[in-house]
């Protein structure tokens, strides 16, 4: 899930409010993966007059059915400016754990293309080469 939070609040309004969100998400029987707090950040178009907003990402899992109270509750507050909850597929869960360093520390085995052989060419010295070709200020 990412909030966007708005940008007039500070940073212990900010942390408040994303402490709000997660022990909502816990009280409803909810498990709090990782947080991970961006903040303040450009926006891409504006947003209620807004250039800048202050980003908050949580992973989480629940129950399907949390994802609406959560949306009622963070409608509810003039803090949130906009807010987005995706499912994640199994890829991307492994990849996050593993990104937090969780995951298997064993690298995987890489496949490396076989080596094409290389033709020898002969080489020529540069006086060699200047001897076999007549200069061709010189006349003959």
């Amino acid at each position: 899930m990412m909030v966007i939070f708005t940008p007039i609040l500070s940073q212990d309004e900010y942390k408040v409010e994303a402490k709000r969100i997660t022990t909502f998400i816990e009280e409803n029987s909810g498990k709090i993966e990782s947080e991970n707090f961006w903040g303040l950040r450009q926006l891409a178009y504006p947003i209620q007059k807004k250039t800048t907003a202050l980003y908050y990402v949580l992973e989480f899992t629940a129950e399907t059915d949390l994802n609406e109270k959560i949306l009622v509750q963070m409608n509810r507050t003039d803090a949130v400016m906009r807010q987005m909850i995706t499912a994640l597929d199994k890829h991307a869960v492994a990849y996050n754990t593993k990104k937090r360093g969780g995951g298997n520390s064993q690298p995987k085995e890489i496949h490396q293309p076989e080596k094409v052989m290389e033709e020898k060419l002969p080489t020529e010295t540069p006086n060699e080469a200047s001897k076999e070709t007549p200069n061709e200020n010189q006349e003959a």
